[in-house]
């Protein structure tokens, strides 16, 4: 009897031990009550999360609430989810300001010429746009080159889940600086937010580990994490790119 229980102890402690610590996931329902105007800041949160949370972009929210670099935040803080009124009045002013401008040097410009000018601008538009959707095409890569779980309309208008094996490396998708690194954004398991430039932000979410720290600056291509498993049963990456702080679907920037 005694031999029965001193093998029944042993096997459970190694199947404690074999047990991988993985951070939940759940589904990507984290986002901030839609229609809230103010939301009080508790601890873990940056304006980076805030802004990923409510699809709002830290950029908007730094300026509504009157935030300077390097938004600092403290706790019970509440932030504005709106564009004030000042900002939408003084908005307007210039907006106005401006067409009257226009309208005035237009009367003075000679029609031909005008005309002239629009077509070389139309011009000069249509190819930067062409220039600038290549650019982003060669800008980014894929963070794991595997089988596609669920693209972007079937993730919420979100991101992409990609399948993969559990450890497998994360590579960023391109250089930029992390602004996030933790796991407290619920649904998104172990997330790393990187900040490409003023307009795209970049997100990696499921992992079973994080290789890089907030503030980090990271190279297109470099190791930042380790696939995890979603719900304790699939392996795979979740990954968005954000444009102005909005979902925008991976697969018009990641290469074929």
């Amino acid at each position: 009897m005694k031999l029965f229980f001193l093998i029944f102890t042993i096997n459970l402690l190694v199947a404690c031990t074999t047990i991988p610590n993985y951070a939940p996931v759940r589904s990507y329902q984290r986002d901030l009550i839609p229609g809230k105007k103010y939301y009080s800041v508790v601890k873990g949160d940056t304006l980076y999360s805030i802004g990923f949370r409510s699809n709002l972009g830290y950029q908007n929210l730094a300026k509504w609430n009157s935030i300077p670099a390097p938004y600092v935040l403290q706790i019970g803080q509440k932030i504005k989810l709106f564009k004030p009124r000042s900002l939408v009045r003084k908005y307007k002013r210039v907006k106005a300001s401006r067409k009257v401008i226009k309208k005035k040097r237009g009367s003075s410009q000679n029609k031909a010429v005008a005309s002239q000018k629009k077509r070389y601008s139309s011009q000069k538009t249509s190819a930067n746009s062409t220039n600038k959707k290549k650019m982003l095409k060669l800008f980014w890569q894929w963070p794991i080159k595997k089988r596609i779980l669920k693209t972007f309309s079937q993730t919420g208008n979100k991101g992409i889940d990609i399948s993969g094996k559990v450890g497998q490396k994360v590579i960023t998708a391109s250089s930029g600086k992390v602004v996030y690194s933790g796991s407290a954004l619920k649904g998104y398991g172990n997330l790393l937010i990187i900040k490409h430039n003023y307009l795209y932000l970049s997100a990696y979410a499921n992992n079973r580990k994080l290789l890089v720290k907030e503030g980090q600056w990271v190279k297109k291509g470099q190791v930042i994490a380790e696939v995890g498993l979603v719900g304790g049963k699939r392996a795979s990456l979740h990954f968005e790119i954000r444009k102005n702080g909005k979902p925008v679907n991976p697969l018009n920037y990641l290469p074929r």
